[in-house]
């Protein structure tokens, strides 16, 4: 018979006996970081100010030497040790519940999020095949037939599968959209092709790092200029088009945006969807950021023309506070996913006469990976929670927060306003201006909007800049489904407390 004495794990890492149990050491170990958690939740509660963003910022080498991280190399330090880093890691990060955070384009997750995050840390399962996750294979499933509907995708198999993060959907979509479109290269390689695939000058980097990832190089991304509303310009698209095909390379894929990095436009698909067809070109969207405004009865209009594209990205992580990372490649055909990137492997994919590119329940036969959390458990858990009712409210006082934001700055005499107004997405970028006039000084612009930046820190806010090749570097908040008027106003007055300073 096994021993029945019980060993705490508070001494040096000692494990539970058997008796004791798993379950109860983690119960012991969640009663022990809790109160931890739970207040660094309610100070990020608790309203922007001093102290609720971070407690204390460090440069890197000094926070380096903070954690001293030493990891044992023989006994663990149990849960004095655990604690200890558990408190430093609270007390060095940015609190995104705080408002103050509007620096990315992501916020913190939602209640409903935690709770999803521990179920799946406990199941700790492996979604590529059905034997070993069957229900998160069905939620799966389900959820982007749901979603893909969303976006317009109606057909018997839309559909669609979670990646790690929206670069891996957009990088994915081009392997898929190569290999559909030029399946000898699945088994030959580029070979003679000279690939060319087009995105919009305000696209994400992610596109120029799936060309690379794919072999054509960086030079095979062809950026299409945009209008001054950011969206891309579709009679210059077609022209590098046809360009490309009469210097002798293969254009196959564009990509364009729903809501952009920058200034959150939405590309007119509708238009670049025509060129495309006429070009016999796979037509990708990133909706990283915008594509969630599908939820929304009243802002789903700025996806028109989106249920015409061959594929789709999708981050409810971003605009949704579904817990980091959750994306979604969609698709009118998820059988084109399965043909583009499936292989054999019989110690792995046992297939049954269920299988096959009609109904796929091996989900990493649809991916060119093989390990895949159960990111999708995070979406359903938070659509059943709050509904789309739910979201679509959270989402329409985002815009209206953007377009409030947008006033405050048009009626500030220290304030250039660069975003449109109303913004696009809920982006708001703007100057700020101590003259009360922008100069064609980029660098005196520049070093004015870094230098606030680093101030608005110890103020409880944090935002991002991002450049301009004329007139330098310009301020780039993210509103976010929590921000408030009050929230707002407070940062425009944070900033505009340096006007004496720099003067």
């Amino acid at each position: 018979m096994p021993s029945t004495t019980t060993t705490s794990s508070t001494s040096y890492g000692a494990p539970l006996s058997a008796v004791a149990g798993r379950a109860q050491e983690v119960q012991q170990l969640l009663a022990l970081i809790q109160p931890y958690l739970y207040g660094f939740i309610s100070t990020g509660d608790s309203g922007a100010g001093p102290g609720k963003l971070i407690t204390e910022p460090l440069p890197p080498h000094e926070l380096t030497a903070v954690f001293d991280l030493d990891l044992p190399a023989a006994e663990g330090r149990g849960e004095e040790g655990l604690l200890a880093v558990v408190k430093k890691v609270l007390r060095y990060s940015v609190n995104t519940w705080s408002p103050g955070f509007m620096d990315k384009l992501y916020a913190s997750t939602d209640p409903v999020g935690v709770v999803s995050e521990l179920v799946l840390a406990v199941l700790n399962t492996n979604v590529h095949v059905y034997q070993v996750s069957p229900a998160l294979t069905i939620i799966e499933k389900a959820t982007t037939v749901r979603l893909a509907n969303l976006m317009g995708f109606n057909s018997p198999n839309a559909g669609g599968m979670t990646l790690p993060g929206g670069s891996a959907s957009n990088s994915t979509s081009m392997v898929i959209a190569r290999n559909s479109l030029f399946p000898d290269t699945q088994t030959k390689g580029n070979g003679a092709y000279r690939f060319v695939v087009f995105t919009s000058a305000h696209g994400h980097y992610s596109i120029e790092k799936a060309a690379i990832l794919c072999g054509f190089g960086s030079e095979a991304v062809w950026t299409v200029p945009v209008d001054k509303q950011g969206r891309m310009i579709v009679s210059d698209l077609e022209a590098l088009v046809i360009k490309a095909k009469e210097e002798g390379f293969t254009p196959f894929y564009v990509n364009a945006g729903a809501g952009t990095t920058v200034l959150g436009s939405f590309d007119p698909f509708e238009e670049i969807g025509d060129v495309c067809r006429r070009h016999g070109l796979w037509f990708h969207v990133d909706g990283s950021w915008g594509g969630s405004v599908a939820f929304s009865e009243n802002q789903k209009w700025r996806l028109k023309g989106v249920e015409r594209a061959d594929s789709m990205t999708m981050n409810p992580h971003k605009m949704l506070g579904v817990p980091m990372t959750c994306s979604f490649l969609l698709t009118n055909d998820r059988r084109k996913f399965w043909g583009a990137t499936m292989a054999r492997a019989g110690y792995l994919f046992h297939e049954t006469e269920e299988d096959g590119e009609d109904e796929i329940y091996d989900l990493a036969q649809m991916t060119m990976g093989c390990g895949r959390r159960g990111d999708s458990l995070k979406m359903a858990f938070g659509w059943i929670y709050y509904g789309k009712d739910g979201y679509q409210e959270r989402i329409d006082h985002a815009f209206e927060m953007a377009a409030y934001f947008a006033n405050v700055l048009k009626r500030k005499t220290y304030f250039h306003l660069v975003s449109e107004n109303p913004p696009p997405c809920l982006q708001v970028c703007f100057y700020y201006t101590p003259e009360g006039v922008l100069f064609d000084n980029a660098k005196k612009n520049t070093t004015t909007t870094r230098a606030i930046a680093a101030k608005l820190v110890a103020k409880g806010f944090m935002i991002d800049y991002s450049p301009d090749p004329t007139y330098g570097e310009f301020f780039r908040a993210v509103v976010n489904s929590r921000t408030t008027k009050e929230t707002i106003d407070a940062l425009v007055c944070a900033i505009e407390e340096h006007l004496v300073i720099l003067n």
